[in-house]
């Protein structure tokens, strides 16, 4: 248990029997009036995002998130087996679980899987990877970085946009949490 003052982003909370983590939150001392905390909480399982609003000081239950260094091994039928880098123990998670994380994740991929008494609840990539375009049009004569973007199909099977410069077999940095080009990598 933890009281309102507790707050922090990234905490789960298990309200009503479902976990939420706290997106965001914000403490409000209305000049007439209780002190309330306003927080922004989105279902871990569900990923659907609601506003709440806790009166000042209320107890909430917390719950048990364990978060550790994972490293992904292969994919086995609709699972996903990841080995736990400190025991070296396996562990398979469920395809809804890893979500959209799959088209950035290539075979030896460090992950932080997070679990709640041994259930996968959700899987945090760093906050690049390095892949390989194996499929883009070829640029002209005169394309430049101050040029457009054109699309480029990376090894994992994910698209992404790219300047018009880059090549079939370049290797690019791409961002896991919106799809963008960072940048080519010698």
């Amino acid at each position: 248990m933890a009281t309102t003052n507790d707050l922090k982003n990234g905490l789960v909370l298990n309200i009503d029997g479902q976990l939420w983590s706290v997106v965001e939150f914000q403490h409000v001392k209305p000049g007439k009036g209780p002190a309330f905390v306003r927080t922004k909480l989105k279902a871990v399982l569900s990923g659907k995002v609601v506003d709440k609003t806790f009166n000042a000081g209320v107890k909430v239950e917390t719950a048990n998130v364990d978060r550790r260094d994972f490293q992904y091994l292969y994919r086995d039928g609709d699972d996903w087996v990841f080995m736990d880098t400190s025991s070296y123990d396996q562990v398979h998670v469920p395809d809804a679980v890893v979500g959209d994380n799959a088209k950035w994740m290539l075979e030896g991929q460090a992950a932080i899987l997070a679990t709640h008494d041994g259930v996968p609840l959700y899987i945090e990539l760093p906050a690049s990877v390095e892949l390989m375009i194996t499929y883009t049009e070829p640029g002209l004569q005169g394309d430049r970085s101050t040029g457009g973007t054109k699309p480029a199909t990376l090894e994992t099977g994910a698209e992404i946009a790219v300047p018009l410069f880059i090549e079939n077999n370049t290797k690019v940095k791409v961002d896991t949490r919106d799809g963008s080009y960072l940048g080519r990598v010698n």
